[in-house]
């Protein structure tokens, strides 16, 4: 499962020929989430409301990115890194 991003102790990942809809997971500490890359909402699993949060501001700001990344590894091929949040 490729490594998208990590910030603030958050690690964004994205598993290979995944179901729809679009989306990625969130893993901070014992804390796990899928999250929708169109609304940014919990598909599965559940955030702190701070995680979340970050999450959702970092997803805004790289969402065609992401987009990208998910046409990517349902084509097998290794999705490009994105940046953190500062």
């Amino acid at each position: 499962m490729p490594e998208l991003s990590r910030f603030h102790g958050i690690v964004i990942r994205m598993y290979w020929r995944e179901h729809p809809p679009p989306h990625f997971h969130v893993k901070y500490a014992d804390e796990e989430a899928q999250i929708d890359i169109a609304t940014l909402s919990i598909i599965e699993g559940s955030l702190s409301r701070r995680v979340l949060k970050s999450v959702r501001i970092w997803g805004l700001q790289y969402q065609e990115e992401l987009l990208e990344a998910w046409q990517q590894v349902q084509q097998g091929e290794l999705p490009n890194q994105i940046p953190g949040l500062l």
